[in-house]
């Protein structure tokens, strides 16, 4: 028995489609089912619905043997696990942004922090891990804001200087006044593999993985 951690949201229909392609298919859809766990007899496989930022605990620690999530939130969750297949599919970009004109926006561009002087500059993100990394990278003194919620309000608002977020087609972006300074990850959904299980279930586990990497 194989379990798959399968995301929520706008990478989950393309996440099933090519589980699908690889033979691996649930029982009952998704959207109307109320079930935690739904098996895809078919393939002696069962699915786990999850958020996102979920998966990669949840491989990690056993409870799935495979998952698929974005590349954001496997090194945001420092998650000990193998990552073998790109996807291809959920692209996006990580990036540092403010509001248009702001000291931080013009100062960034010319190489200096652009916070007020005598503190550090205050950045607000769903992922602080990656966002210390990279202001550590740059030598930066960050005091990093960690939301759950809507990234872009905290910039709006002056919760915070800056911040790191998300960005697929930067429309959100530009209607609320800010501006991308720097793209920080390149981001798509990414295969990824309890390493126990890929011991153990290599048997099982591998016809499905060379489907799943193989062409559309």
């Amino acid at each position: 028995m194989i379990t798959v951690a399968l995301p929520k949201g706008r990478t989950m229909q393309a996440a099933l489609e090519r589980f699908a392609r690889a033979g691996v298919v649930p029982d009952e859809d998704f959207s109307s089912t109320r079930k935690l766990i739904v098996p895809a007899s078919s393939a002696q496989a069962r699915f786990l619905l999850l958020k996102d930022p979920d998966v990669p605990l949840y491989v990690e620690r056993g409870a799935a043997d495979v998952g698929v999530c974005g590349l954001d939130h496997v090194l945001e969750s420092g998650a000990d696990l193998l990552a073998p297949l790109d996807l291809g599919f959920g692209t996006c970009r990580l990036c540092l942004a403010a509001g248009r004109g702001t000291g931080v926006a013009n100062g960034w561009r010319s190489g200096e922090s652009g916070a007020e002087l005598g503190r550090s500059l205050r950045v607000a993100t769903k992922y602080p891990r990656l966002t210390a990394r990279a202001f550590a990278r740059r030598g930066v003194p960050v005091d990093i804001v960690p939301l759950s919620g809507s990234v872009e309000l905290a910039a709006v608002a002056d919760l915070a200087d800056a911040i790191v977020d998300l960005v697929e087609t930067g429309r959100t972006l530009e209607q609320n006044g800010l501006v991308v300074l720097e793209e920080l990850l390149q981001v798509s959904a990414r295969l990824v593999v309890n390493r126990a299980s890929y011991r153990l279930k290599l048997e099982e586990l591998l016809p499905v993985l060379e489907r799943l990497g193989g062409p559309a």
